[in-house]
């Protein structure tokens, strides 16, 4: 007789122990392990705690940081490297974007601001929220996101952004640099809050564009095949 196949269950986690994060959105989550690491998002402001829930013991625990820690930022790109996490761009506060790169070490949960060489071939990423930010290998690709041209935050003139960055990746700890990729075919147009997603096969590497928003939602859907790409 066949197996019963077993329905996937919801439920609601409660009585953890340990300091629970305060209700947030634009925040950002990844596993290591069984733990999952949060950070930053928006709650009346942008909240800048690191928080880790144990996924084994049910329990949240707020850790010792230290180093270059970074300010609190929200809809802002995050990697999980093994055991190291990285930090590009997002809100800072209302209507100032970041460009900054940061590590997390997080087998001893040490913070290190990152200086990325810029491209050889054009400017670094400008500072931007609602970007992609995937990893492949050893390399982090960029792609869009919303910037704010104006010089008074409180003025906001919205750019959507559909540009293309490459960042490598030292092995361990810190880059290398950034690096724009020559690409062929029509890029994906503008955006910011959409989803990437990275799939490998026999193909190759191929980094998928869903969705987000330029003025309106928008439902189309790009790829780029990561394996066909010059270096």
């Amino acid at each position: 007789t066949p197996k019963p196949v077993l329905q996937p269950r919801w439920k609601r986690v409660v009585g953890w122990t340990g300091p629970v994060p305060r209700p947030r959105h634009g925040h950002r989550a990844v596993a290591i392990k069984e733990l999952m690491v949060v950070f930053g998002g928006g709650n009346e402001g942008i909240v800048d705690e690191l928080h880790v829930y144990n996924t084994a013991t049910n329990q949240w625990f707020i850790p010792a940081v230290r180093g270059d820690v970074p300010p609190g930022c929200a809809a802002y790109g995050f990697v999980c490297d093994g055991t190291r996490l990285l930090v590009f761009g997002g809100m800072v506060e209302y209507g100032k974007y970041s460009n900054d790169l940061y590590e997390l070490q997080a087998s001893r949960w040490e913070w290190k601001r990152l200086k990325a060489k810029a491209p050889k071939n054009g400017p670094p990423p400008c500072p931007r929220l609602g970007h992609s930010f995937s990893l492949i290998g050893s390399r982090c690709y960029l792609f869009g996101g919303l910037a704010n041209d104006s010089e008074d935050p409180k003025n906001n003139i919205p750019r959507y952004l559909n540009d293309l960055y490459c960042l490598e990746l030292r092995p361990g700890s810190s880059v290398v640099g950034w690096d724009i990729p020559s690409t062929s075919g029509p890029p994906p147009p503008p955006r910011e809050s959409h989803t990437a997603v990275v799939t490998s096969g026999r193909s190759g590497n191929r980094l998928i564009i869903y969705g987000g928003m330029s003025g309106c939602r928008l439902g189309d859907l790009w790829v780029l095949d990561i394996g066909e790409m010059p270096f």
